[in-house]
């Protein structure tokens, strides 16, 4: 199973989303795009593939957002791409990419329309928010 998760261990969003991949017992790649961010090519493929522009994959909080005047609706598509391809830390997490599509999971929960197993047994977040029970449902 080909499954990627663009990911930030210190995300408890993107820790939530890894996690319920590994609760259909699926092992993904998992890339630290802090470390290994994706190129511009890359990342104009994933936007593409999620069908949103790149204003929606901007992160604003915990990011050089305001410092860098991004919250001016005037910028070109271009001139985001570029910030984030600069800035890694502007792009949203976690993005996982499967046979299923392709799609920014926030909230967590979002990936399991993503995944071709079902969940293997029950799994709550970090928070303790039940998401799916004993029998591999979703709850919510």
């Amino acid at each position: 199973m080909d499954i990627v998760i663009y990911h930030n261990p210190d995300c408890g969003t993107s820790r939530n989303t890894l996690a319920m991949i590994r609760n259909a017992g699926i092992e993904p790649h998992v890339i630290e795009y802090l470390k290994t961010p994706p190129s511009r090519g890359m990342l104009v493929s994933l936007l593409r593939r999620m069908g949103i522009r790149a204003r929606e994959l901007l992160r604003e909080k915990g990011a050089p957002y305001q410092e860098l005047g991004l919250d001016d609706e005037s910028l070109s598509e271009e001139a985001l791409l570029e910030a984030m391809v600069s800035h890694p830390l502007l792009i949203n997490r976690p993005i996982v990419v499967s046979p299923l599509g392709v799609a920014l999971c926030r909230p967590s929960e979002q990936v399991l329309d993503l995944l071709p197993q079902p969940q293997q047994g029950p799994f709550a977040k970090e928070d303790g928010e039940q998401i799916v029970d004993a029998q591999g449902r979703r709850v919510i």
